[in-house]
């Protein structure tokens, strides 16, 4: 598979989680501006079968090359980012829970989950637009994934997605900055991620990036109970240029740390 197929299905599944994403894109190019995607990112756990190191294999396969490591210890993750094969390409966020971080309770739903994931599913590439690999968890286990961590919810109940796309400021035409990006979307009443400030980042570390909060959707949880949680939400970031004038590659933990409480239930302010 090609990378423009890849991002192909990986768009048409995410969204049908991120409505909203497909909205302000048409938006954007109703204003005659060129929509170029800067980085997508993909949460997943620390277990086997669907292990970052077991995803990895995929994305060096489509020619992406690891970048730089990243670690979150409040929100007990780690990640890569890759850099793709050309600048057409979005960069590629992978992250993955450590599962071990959590309590009993919590590590025992996650195994479970695991258990029931089919390791040939993960041999293709389509993985990361697959879902759940496993039967729908209660919503009792979804509370008790919550109050412990809001990122071993999302994946329990949805499986693997794309968890945002990102629209890069740095190439449109007609708004040159974050800020007249987001007064856009206020016009929308989509709402924003307030968490750190409605841009996290500067130019002093070479990253700006803000984010809208995750659409909320029915979703099916055990025994056919449907209740809405948050799914997917769409970014926004601006790069600078580093030294040798090229724009910077990589990404700022303080601020990713607070892009990804855009699919908290509560989102903090």
């Amino acid at each position: 598979m090609n990378p423009a197929t890849f991002f192909s299905h990986l768009w048409q599944d995410y969204v049908q989680l991120a409505p909203q994403a497909a909205r302000i894109q048409q938006v954007f190019r109703d204003r005659g501006e060129p929509i170029v995607n800067d980085h997508v990112t993909i949460r997943t756990l620390n277990l086997e079968p669907i292990s970052l190191a077991a995803l990895e294999p995929h994305l060096l396969a489509v020619d992406y090359q690891q970048f730089e490591p990243y670690q979150f210890p409040d929100k007990k993750f780690d990640a890569w980012s890759y850099i793709p094969p050309d600048e057409t390409l979005p960069r590629i966020f992978l992250s993955e829970l450590d599962c071990a971080a959590l309590a009993p309770a919590s590590q025992s739903i996650l195994q479970q989950i695991c258990l029931q994931s089919n390791p040939e599913q993960v041999n293709n590439i389509a993985i990361f637009w697959a879902g759940r690999l496993w039967q729908p968890i209660s919503w009792s286990d979804y509370q008790t994934l919550l109050q412990e961590s809001e990122y071993a919810a999302w994946v329990a109940a949805l499986g693997l997605h794309a968890n945002h796309f990102t629209l890069s400021v740095n190439h449109l035409r007609q708004v040159s900055t974050l800020e007249s990006v987001l007064q856009i979307i206020d016009e929308l009443g989509i709402p924003l991620n307030e968490a750190g400030g409605r841009i996290k980042g500067s130019p002093a570390v070479l990253l700006e990036q803000a984010s809208t909060l995750a659409d909320q959707l029915p979703v099916e949880f055990a025994d056919g109970e449907i209740h809405s949680i948050p799914t997917c939400y769409y970014e926004f970031a601006c790069r600078y240029p580093i030294a040798d004038g090229k724009l910077y590659q990589g990404f700022v933990t303080t601020s990713a740390d607070r892009i990804f409480e855009s699919t908290h239930v509560n989102p903090p302010k």
